[in-house]
Order: C-alpha cells, then structure tokens, then sequence
C-alpha cells in the first residue's frame, strides 16, 4: 500500500479563500477603505508571513488598540471559522483509499493551528494521519519529515507520491527524498530550474487522478 502525502493549507484545504473571506469581514469591522483586502492579502503571504508582524501591520495601518496577542489569536482562529472540506476533495480522498493508497497529511505549521484545521474541517475522516512539523521538530522541505511520516503509519517510504503547492517545501522536499510528485500550480508558472514537479495540475482531485493513473 504506497504512500499518498498531502500537504494541508491550499492542497487539501482552502486556506487562501477562507483567509480572503474572513479578512474582508474584518476589514469592513474596522472600516478600512475599499480594496484593502489585496494588502492584507499580500502581507499575509499565503500565511508564511508571521502572524505577529501580521498583527502588527494592522495595527499599524488602521491605529488599531486591540493587543496584539488578542489580533493574533484571531488570525489564527478566525480563517478557520470559514475553512470547509471540499465534498470533492473528500470523495478524491476516498477513492485514493479504495484504490490502496495511504494518505498522510504533511504541514509546515502550529501544531494547534493545523490540527484544529483537520478535525474540524472533518478531513481527520479521510487520512490515516498526519506529521505537522511544530511537533515533529523538522519542517519541509527536510526529507526527515517524510520520513517521519512514513514511520508514524509503518509504510515504507518507497513508492510515495508527494501532492503539494509549494515549489519549495512540497516538490522541493519530494526532490530531496527522490520521490515524484504533483504541483498545484493555482495559477502560477513554474519558475524554478533547480527542480521540477513530476506533473502540474490545477487542484487536488486533478492530481490524485494523475496519481492512481500512474
């Protein structure tokens, strides 16, 4: 039974469109000028921009009193609020399953953030587990960490596929460990000449149907 591993924010789960989401009800609350939601977006980086300097940057730019550490709170909380399991991307999961592959979620992240993420969202349903790398003491692209998510399952590591959305962590981390992998390219250009995805496709359920017709 060969590895599937996931990545989790903008793979398996919508983390850009529930961060859009809720950051324009919240740039309304505050009254922040129309258009705003593209800055916010921009400094939030995917969420790879830290959520203290994020907080800061809003408070910042609107003179907002709220603590920081309240702000923070809310930043990572309140885009869960919106995130949504795709019944596409539950049903892709399934079929995976059936058809003998192992799913295993594999983050960067906060160990709280990303676990609330998966068992909220009810995706914890459709993997057999996850690495986040807060608690594993490694992140990606470090080929430890796939290793260490084929040692939480007991699968051997050979025969994986890694599915993912970032050119460094996911097929950069794929390339290091010297598995292939898939690239959801969500409307970018692959533009590293390092290394390079086995395929690109558009989304999850396109990919995983790239996988089983391997």
């Amino acid at each position: 039974m060969p590895l599937l591993l996931l990545d989790l924010d903008n793979t398996l789960l919508d983390r850009a469109g529930s961060f859009r989401t809720w950051g324009q009800r919240f740039l309304d609350a505050v009254g922040a000028p129309p258009g705003d939601i593209d800055w916010l977006v921009a400094i939030d980086a995917d969420g790879l921009t830290d959520r203290w300097d994020v907080a800061d940057a809003i408070r910042d730019r609107y003179g907002l009193l709220i603590p920081s550490i309240d702000l923070v709170e809310e930043l990572h909380d309140g885009a869960l609020s919106y995130t949504r399991l795709d019944p596409l991307v539950a049903c892709a999961l399934r079929i995976a399953d059936n058809a003998g592959w192992l799913p295993v979620v594999v983050s960067n992240g906060v160990v709280r953030q990303q676990e609330a993420l998966i068992r909220r969202t009810g995706l914890d349903r459709y993997v057999a587990d996850w690495v986040i790398s807060e608690e594993a003491g490694v992140s990606k692209p470090n080929p430890r960490i796939f290793a260490l998510a084929a040692q939480r399952v007991r699968m051997p590591l050979r025969g994986a596929w890694v599915i993912g959305d970032g050119p460094e962590a996911d097929i950069g981390g794929a390339t290091s460990v010297g598995l292939p992998s898939v690239w959801l390219h969500r409307g970018r250009t692959w533009s590293d000449s390092r290394f390079a995805p086995t395929h690109v496709v558009d989304g999850l359920i396109a990919a995983v149907a790239v996988v089983l017709g391997s």
